[in-house]
């Protein structure tokens, strides 16, 4: 059963991929609307992470995301998935992901022992989308 939430996730991702082909433009600017949630207001986390930003999720496509990361401008810094690593022992693919931006300067992929939301412990890759994006997530 699990292996087919998965499936059915990945599935919503990879379509929604193909809509932020065309929504590009609307996800620059914090909020991203519907069907985007401020992860702040349904997890015990604080609005803006150090490090990730004010963090919104789709969550139809949990636990992968994408997540959009804003800075505290309200700019679109980011795009960032966060994947369990036993489902990822266990063969689980996350194909098709969407991104908030297809511009990408550079990529950090790290570990995470688990926080609210993803209490597994699971992998982090951050897409930064400019140069400036890290430290404007920073603080």
């Amino acid at each position: 059963m699990r292996t087919t939430c998965f499936a059915a996730a990945a599935a919503i991702a990879f379509s929604a991929s193909s809509t932020f082909a065309h929504d590009e433009e609307a996800l620059q600017m914090s909020p991203p609307g519907e069907p985007y949630i401020q992860v702040s207001d349904a997890l015990p986390l604080p609005e803006f992470i150090p490090g990730l930003g004010t963090l919104f999720v789709n969550p139809d496509t949990l636990p992968a995301g994408p997540f959009l990361a804003y800075d505290h401008d309200g700019k679109l810094s980011a795009t960032v998935y966060m994947t369990p690593l036993e489902d990822l022992r266990n063969g689980t693919s996350y194909n098709g992901l969407g991104v908030g931006n297809h511009t990408v300067s550079s990529v950090d992929i790290y570990y995470n022992a688990g926080h609210p939301g993803v209490d597994e412990p699971h992998a982090h890759v951050v897409l930064f989308h400019d140069e400036d994006a890290r430290s404007r997530l920073a603080e």
